[in-house]
């Protein structure tokens, strides 16, 4: 007689009886419909399993699809496969590298080889071809002794450097037909799943265009973003230069005992860009107010606090200001599509006081400026007045900087645009990057637990918000920015595995966010530590998440 299993469909709650040994696929594909876009993956007991595997015993099922970032990488991981193979296929003995994110899609190149118009197109087809074909992508677990001589005959150096240090006992690789690749995280099932592709040719390489959380049923739209890009670009030839573009660069760095040095490289070309940032402000000749902005956790307080100090080296006389003390008091908040008061929208920031005390300072006025009361939602005066000089420089911190109604009302030759967040150009191996906003969770989570007694938990309940926040309020203003500062520091994860790990543990099993904290603990589980922080400088972008800054916050 067929063994019965109980599963729970969290969404609906329903509870329905299945054979033992089901596939996950299976039941999917009985719920889709049940979901606005497609399922990629499922979350069976709080942790995530790909569809290709099996139900055996009792257990709560939900879905992952592509309104959520899991679902998103699933589905560049099935992509990135894709066009791995095809690349092998069609140009052998050139190797296609993952980058970074680049606007709606992965930036990807070729080591030395710079692919024309007609080549992209043949590889697009190639890559549909595999889609329409079905091709399934096949798991297999072997022995970390089996996985290293594998890649070792295959000259796979980058994925020997990245797990010799890893402490897991098993290492997973995905099978495409006769080809095999190893991906740090889950995988669709098969190529069907790659419904929406494009291959766009940037600069010398391609982006592989698809669906995200904001455009999950269709491909957007591909907008070059020039300034990203050159940031990006910027840090991975430095990158280069320091002989650290993996993390088994980094872990062999720390292994052998030199990375003291290669830190403090880091911060001197954090300083240099800093210090550089700072003359080209002075070399205008006509700015007075300068706006910073960039998403959560990208190290925008420590930055101005920072750029202040080099300005006051080129003789003016910085003036911090938040946005936050222009929030409008909270009954004039406007609500959210979900009936809250949203408080990362611009209009919750009175712009027409903003404007008015901006103007009045540049013409020399005498300004008293609000201080918001978070407690009572309330807008207070206490005396705090800039008087300004001809050196008076304010240095403006907050979401909404980039948002040309900042400063439409402004005398544009006035204002400088920063936008500042931790663009990691560092890489997992050639085929997995990592990916900006993990870094950016790790920084956040670290800084709430140290500065704000928040859980690991609770950071991780919120981050889904803000990362929405994110796409609607920052990102599509970026490219607004005069200059980009790259905040991330390559050796930083070594350092924040440290603060992180023993937060995320305590992340109970029982929670929805376990999936989560089980998978950055894996990610953190790539990087050998550093456990010496006394080389860190005090003045340290990262000195703002794990403590001992020379700044006050």
């Amino acid at each position: 007689m067929e063994e019965i299993i109980k599963v729970k469909i969290v969404k609906s709650g329903q509870v329905i009886e299945y054979p033992k040994g089901i596939s996950i696929e299976s039941i999917a594909k009985d719920f889709q419909s049940s979901y606005p876009s497609q399922i990629v993956a499922a979350i069976v007991n709080n942790d995530i399993r790909e569809l290709s595997k099996s139900i055996d015993r009792n257990s709560d099922l939900d879905f992952i699809d592509m309104t959520t970032e899991d679902g998103v990488r699933i589905y560049q991981r099935g992509l990135m496969f894709i066009a791995y193979v095809a690349s092998k296929e069609l140009f052998p003995g050139k190797k296609l590298r993952v980058r970074y994110s680049l606007g709606k899609g992965i930036y990807c190149d070729f080591d030395g080889w710079v692919p024309s118009g007609e080549d992209l197109s043949t590889l697009k087809s190639r890559m549909q071809d595999f889609v329409d074909r079905d091709i399934p992508l096949m798991k297999e677990e072997l022995y970390k002794f089996d996985a290293l001589e594998l890649f070792k005959e295959h000259g796979m150096k980058d994925k020997i450097e990245l797990l010799k240090y890893r402490t897991k006992s098993t290492i997973n690789v995905y099978w495409f037909g006769q080809y095999f690749n190893y991906y740090y995280g889950h995988m669709v099932p098969s190529t069907a799943y790659i419904k929406l592709f494009d291959v766009v040719q940037v600069n010398h390489g391609l982006v592989l265009v698809h669906p995200d959380i904001t455009s999950p049923n269709e491909l957007p739209k591909y907008i070059f973003q020039p300034k990203m890009a050159k940031a990006y670009e910027d840090r991975s030839k430095w990158g280069k230069i320091v002989g650290m573009e993996t993390v088994g660069d980094l872990n062999l760095l720390i292994a052998e005992g030199r990375i003291k040095d290669v830190i403090m490289m880091c911060e001197l070309l954090h300083e240099k860009e800093i210090s550089k940032i700072a003359d080209d402000i002075t070399s205008k000749g006509s700015v007075k107010l300068i706006l910073c902005a960039g998403p959560s956790s990208s190290g925008k307080t420590t930055f101005s606090k920072r750029l202040s100090l080099q300005l006051k080296v080129n003789g003016f006389e910085p003036y911090p200001i938040s946005l936050d003390d222009y929030f409008v008091e909270r009954d004039k908040t406007p609500i959210g599509p979900d009936g809250k008061p949203d408080f990362e929208s611009i209009e919750a920031l009175d712009l027409e006081l903003f404007t008015r005390n901006m103007n009045d300072i540049f013409n020399g006025k005498e300004v008293e400026l609000p201080k918001f009361n978070f407690k009572t939602g309330r807008r207070e005066y206490k005396g705090e007045k800039v008087k300004p000089t001809a050196k008076t420089i304010l240095v403006v911190e907050g979401i909404h900087g980039l948002n040309p109604k900042m400063t439409k009302n402004f005398d544009q030759n006035l204002i400088h645009k920063i936008y500042v967040s931790a663009l990691t150009q560092t890489s997992l191996d050639e085929d997995n990057r990592i990916p900006t906003t993990d870094v950016r969770i790790i920084r956040r989570m670290i800084r709430d637990y140290n500065f704000r007694g928040h859980s690991a938990l609770m950071t991780l309940q919120m981050w889904q918000g803000v990362r929405i926040g994110e796409e609607k309020n920052i990102f599509p203003y970026q490219e607004e920015a005069d200059v980009m500062f790259n905040s991330a520091l390559p050796y930083e994860l070594a350092v924040l595995k440290n603060f992180a790990i023993p937060l995320l543990l305590q992340v109970d099993n029982s929670t929805p966010e376990y999936s989560q904290a089980r998978r950055l603990i894996r990610f953190l589980d790539y990087f050998l530590p550093i456990v010496d922080f006394d080389v860190i400088p005090s003045t340290s972008i990262i000195r703002e998440f794990i403590g001992s800054s020379y700044f006050h916050y």
